[in-house]
C-alpha cells in the first residue's frame, strides 16, 4: 500500500490530513523555554496569541533522524512504500534528517523528493499525491509525476504586518516604520525553494490586484486544485476570496490556515494562494 507522508509545515488541517489519509508529523516551534509540536501541543491560534506577546521570535527545530527511523521502521515492517513530501530543504533540514534515517535503515520503500515548498504551496502537492494514491499509482510514479510539477508550483501571497520581518532581521527597522506608515505590503513567492519578494502594493486592495496581475502572467491550469491559505486573518481571507472569486470559480479550491512554522517569520495577516501553471 502507497501511504503520504507529511510534515505540520504544509499547514494542512489535522482533520483535513484525516479525510486525505496522510500522515502529517510535527514540526517542533520553541518559545524560549518551552517546545511545542505544531498541531498538536499548540493550536494556530494559541501560537499566534504567544507570538504577539513574545520580545523575541520563536525558533523552529527540524525533525530529528531518530524520530523518521522509528517512524520509516513501522512502515517497512508493514510492507508499505512511503511518499514523503516535507518542507524545502533550503528551509529545514527535515528532509536531511529523513534522507539519514533512510540510509541508516536501507530502505528502498521510502521516497523523500525534495518539494522545493512550504505552506499551502506544499500543501497543493500533498493534495495533488494523494489524488495519485487515490488513482492506484505506485510510489515512483507519485513521485514522478511530483517533480514535474514542483517547477510549476506558483504561490503569491502578500504580508501586512511587518513587525515580525523586522525582529527576524530580514528588514531594518526605519524600512519596516516607512512601509508601516505608508500601508506597503510586500508580495512574496517562493523561487528555488525560498522565499522571495517579488514587489509591493499600498494596501490590501492594491496588493489583491498585484497578485491578480501575477495569476494572469503565470495562469492557473484546470487540472489541478488552488489552495489559498491565511495567517490568523480570516475576514482578510475571505476578502481575497471574494476578490478573486471569477478566477477560482469552477475549481477546486482548499483552505489552510498558516500555522506556526510559516508564520513565526510572517506574522498574523499574511494571506495569498498557490496553484499549478498551464
Amino acid at each position: 500500500m502507497v501511504k503520504i507522508l507529511t510534515d505540520s509545515s504544509c499547514d494542512l488541517s489535522v482533520e483535513r490530513c484525516a479525510e486525505l489519509d496522510v500522515e502529517m508529523l510535527p514540526i517542533t516551534v520553541h518559545f524560549g523555554e518551552e517546545s511545542y509540536r505544531a498541531n498538536l501541543d499548540i493550536t494556530n491560534g494559541e501560537f499566534y496569541e504567544k507570538l504577539a506577546e513574545a520580545k523575541e521570535l520563536p525558533k523552529t527545530a527540524q525533525i530529528p533522524p531518530a524520530f523518521f527511523e522509528q517512524k520509516f521502521r513501522e512502515y517497512q515492517e508493514h510492507g508499505d512504500e512511503v511518499v514523503c513530501l516535507f518542507i524545502s530543504s533550503k528551509m529545514s533540514g527535515t528532509l536531511q534528517s529523513a534522507t539519514v534515517a533512510k540510509d541508516i535503515l536501507g530502505a528502498t520503500n521510502i521516497y523523500l523528493p525534495d518539494t522545493l515548498n512550504v505552506t499551502f504551496a506544499l500543501a497543493l502537492l500533498v493534495e495533488e499525491a494523494v489524488k495519485m494514491r487515490d488513482r492506484g499509482l505506485s510510489a515512483p510514479e507519485i513521485v514522478e509525476h511530483i517533480q514535474e510539477l514542483i517547477p510549476r508550483v506558483r504561490l503569491w501571497a502578500l504580508i501586512d504586518d511587518l513587525k515580525y520581518l523586522k525582529m527576524g532581521g530580514r528588514l531594518s527597522a526605519t524600512s519596516a516604520l516607512v512601509a508601516s506608515i505608508l500601508g506597503i505590503c510586500p508580495i512574496i513567492t517562493l523561487k528555488d525553494g525560498l522565499v522571495e519578494v517579488v514587489g509591493k502594493a499600498r494596501g490590501k486592495k492594491a496588493a489583491f490586484k498585484y497578485i491578480e496581475g501575477l495569476v494572469q502572467k503565470h495562469e492557473i491550469s484546470s487540472d489541478y486544485c488552488v489552495t489559498v491559505g491565511n495567517a490568523n486573518v480570516p475576514e482578510t481571507c475571505e476578502d481575497f476570496l471574494e476578490y478573486f472569486e471569477e478566477i477560482l470559480k469552477k475549481r477546486e479550491v482548499h483552505c489552510c490556515s498558516i500555522g506556526s512554522i510559516v508564520g513565526t517569520h510572517t506574522g498574523p495577516g499574511a494571506v495569498g494562494l498557490a496553484y499549478i501553471k498551464k
